[in-house]
């Protein structure tokens, strides 16, 4: 299979391209710019509507992961503009390059996060449920009507609404482990917020499954099967470290600090279940935050 991945240089799309080629796929970037020149990297800009016309030639897939990172900064009303655009005019260029191809991909795989349902306490939350209310929630719903395009031009859509990704080379968790080892990590608001994570090696395993079962099309909840509270996952991981979680950070002092960002990534949860996949028939091999944090740290 030929696949053109977007964000193939961020935590997610890096696993992507290591999996795919030990699977034996054929794995092509699009970059800006390229880095080196090649066969395998195609230059793109969404934010000029530019991309080479070749980058499609032939693709059977394409997977979408590009957008800024969403912690990056405090969320003043640019940020969050530069978030919301970064998504929208990568994904809509992408549909029009598919739009154009000859002969057109047969699958777009593209991100959408779990920010789709806001904050729903702890509610059941299936790829049948309404969305939420907030600017995450906005944005996804927009994200996925972009990319829902591509379907008018005979391809299968596929929408990740993807969970935290626990891996320790980078993302949320590789930015806890060294207050944790310390000895300084606590339950953030009052822990009871649920967390629907997944490992980067189920994020990956998950997607190779999507892209060669034509069943799946529309929504799919990228989330481990066991959703845990704040407060377990910060249990889980002091014990997977062998350190204290006496801490506590009250919710004023992280919305004082970070605004409507601590809102809705730290003090608010979604308890989201990956029904599709495992309809699917889909094995996760991470289902339990304990073993799960405890395999990803061995080697740590």
């Amino acid at each position: 299979m030929r696949i053109l991945i977007a964000g193939a240089g961020g935590l997610i799309g890096g696993r992507l391209v290591r999996r795919f080629a030990t699977a034996g796929h054929r794995v092509l970037r699009l970059v800006r710019p390229p880095r080196q020149p090649d066969r395998d990297e195609y230059a793109w800009d969404p934010g000029f509507g530019r991309i080479d016309p070749e980058a499609l030639r032939d693709i059977d897939a394409v997977v979408n992961l590009a957008g800024e990172n969403i912690a990056q900064a405090r969320w003043t009303e640019s940020v969050k503009q530069r978030i919301a655009s970064s998504r929208l005019q990568a994904t809509e260029l992408l549909v029009q390059a598919i739009a154009s191809a000859q002969p057109r991909p047969r699958v777009f795989v593209s991100a959408s996060a779990i920010g789709y349902y806001g904050s729903r306490g702890d509610e059941v939350l299936t790829e049948q449920s309404s969305p939420g209310v907030g600017f995450l929630a906005d944005l996804c719903r927009q994200w996925e009507t972009a990319s829902l395009k591509a379907e008018s031009h005979g391809c299968r859509v596929v929408c990740l609404r993807i969970g935290m990704v626990l891996d320790v080379a980078g993302g949320a968790l590789a930015k806890m482990l060294p207050v944790f080892r310390w000895g300084m990590g606590g339950v953030l608001g009052d822990g009871r917020q649920y967390i629907s994570w997944i490992t980067n090696d189920d994020v990956a395993a998950a997607v190779e499954w999507i892209l060669n079962d034509d069943r799946l099309a529309g929504p799919i909840n990228l989330t481990a099967p066991r959703p845990a509270t704040n407060r377990e996952f910060t249990r889980a991981l002091g014990a997977a470290l062998g350190r204290p979680t006496i801490f506590r950070v009250p919710r004023l002092v992280l919305s004082l600090a970070l605004g409507e960002m601590a809102e809705a990534l730290l003090l608010r949860g979604a308890r989201a279940m990956p029904q599709r996949l495992t309809e699917a028939g889909f094995r996760f091999g991470d289902e339990e935050i304990g073993a799960s944090l405890r395999r990803l740290l061995h080697h740590w």
